[in-house]
């Protein structure tokens, strides 16, 4: 492995193991805007992108970015008052922050969700110290898969791409980080770690207590 220069996490995911509060607010919304669509066929075909990007998909005949990021907002809203009283950091979270604030290494968040959320989680954990920056969905044209959250990321820490190392728990997310020329370390909230090397990680682990690198 490169020795990295910088860290970029996602944060749904990774740093808190909130998907099931993500799908929950999912069939919510599909129940409430009467959508025929379960959940695995809406993962597999439609939730990819940007929030705007997701709700186009799912409502084709808005065509005003505005209005599909309200309906999307709404969605968000629901997650957060679902996963409120659960917050809780991924183990070993705050132990692995101190080693690398103590090391001055350069560390951002890279994000699909908005700044509502990004908030709401630094809030919840206290996070605000540990990252020099935040990059979030509402702040590129193009979401995971495609790289460009991740080289706004290493742009705002002064990092060049290739000496970043992302920490990441999607099938998008690991893709983009690699397509932006990144290693990448997988959590395993999402995908088990044979599906997480295989889709290109250097290293897959439960948790940070896990990590062999450090």
């Amino acid at each position: 492995m490169r020795s990295p220069k910088a860290l970029i996490f996602d944060m749904d995911g990774t740093l808190v193991d909130n998907m099931e509060y993500h799908k929950q607010s999912w069939i919510e919304l599909f129940k409430l805007h009467q959508l025929d669509l379960d959940y695995d066929t809406f993962d597999q075909h439609y939730h990819k992108g940007s929030l705007v990007e997701i709700m186009s998909r799912l409502f084709p005949h808005i065509t005003d970015p505005k209005e599909l990021f309200r309906i999307g907002s709404y969605k968000e809203e629901l997650y957060r008052e679902l996963y409120r009283p659960h917050v809780q950091a991924l183990d070993g979270l705050y132990t692995f922050l101190d080693l690398q604030q103590q090391q001055h290494v350069p560390m951002g968040i890279a994000t699909m969700g908005d700044q509502h959320n990004i908030d709401f989680i630094f809030e919840a954990l206290d996070l605000e110290t540990y990252f020099h920056s935040t990059t979030g969905g509402h702040q590129v044209t193009n979401g995971k898969p495609h790289p460009e959250i991740f080289l706004t990321a290493a742009k705002k820490l002064g990092v060049a791409p290739e000496d970043c190392l992302v920490f990441e728990d999607t099938r998008s997310g690991v893709t983009a980080a690699r397509a932006a020329g990144m290693q990448v370390i997988g959590l395993t909230t999402m995908f088990d770690q044979k599906t997480l090397v295989e889709l290109g990680c250097i290293q897959a682990v439960e948790d940070f207590n896990a990590l062999e690198l450090f």
